[in-house]
């Protein structure tokens, strides 16, 4: 059965809109941590100028498969050597929450080391503030992380931003997101 996210099909519209304005000039775009593969499935046509390039866990790739085939989804896990796919960008939703934060800490890593010189980076999630979550459905969901796994949880917008800033990252943009979510824009 193909796999199917309801919050894929909620975000993916208001996502679009500002990577429609952030990717216009990109060719290569790595998703990382594609999921499901409905965002790939969706962004690629709307986005026809790039080449879209899905990657997961190897496990997740059979879905994946069932929403792209043109370019197949390829193995990119955090915590092993990184494929070489010359992308000029990368987009990554939902994935630092569900990452230990040595596993947020290579993601960033292998994205600054990806990327060539004025590169982009698109991350969406939810994040809290200041060491404060921004809604109650946020420590809502935080709570919920922590309590499945204690190493994953909502990450902190200064922590993001300070790991960026060590690996070569500068942070271009914050964008206000549906459902108190964020769509951070770092550019290399």
């Amino acid at each position: 059965m193909k796999p199917f996210s309801e919050p894929s099909e909620r975000n993916r519209a208001p996502i679009l809109a500002v990577l429609k304005r952030v990717l216009r000039d990109r060719k290569h775009v790595l998703e990382i941590g594609s999921g499901t593969g409905q965002h790939a499935a969706y962004f690629a046509p709307e986005l026809p100028h790039l080449v879209w390039q899905a990657s997961d866990v190897a496990e997740n790739l059979p879905g994946i498969r069932e929403w792209v085939s043109d370019p197949p989804p390829i193995e990119l896990d955090v915590g092993k050597p990184w494929p070489s796919v010359g992308a000029d960008a990368v987009f990554s939703a939902n994935t630092c929450h569900i990452m230990s934060w040595p596993q947020v800490e290579r993601l960033f890593t292998g994205v600054a080391s990806s990327l060539p010189a004025g590169g982009v980076f698109a991350l969406y999630g939810p994040f809290n503030y200041h060491g404060k979550h921004t809604s109650d459905s946020n420590a809502r969901f935080d709570a919920m992380l922590r309590a499945r796994d204690p190493l994953s949880g909502l990450r902190d917008y200064d922590d993001i931003a300070a790991l960026a800033s060590r690996v070569g990252l500068t942070l271009a943009e914050d964008n206000a997101m549906p459902a108190n979510n964020r769509l951070l824009v770092f550019q290399k």
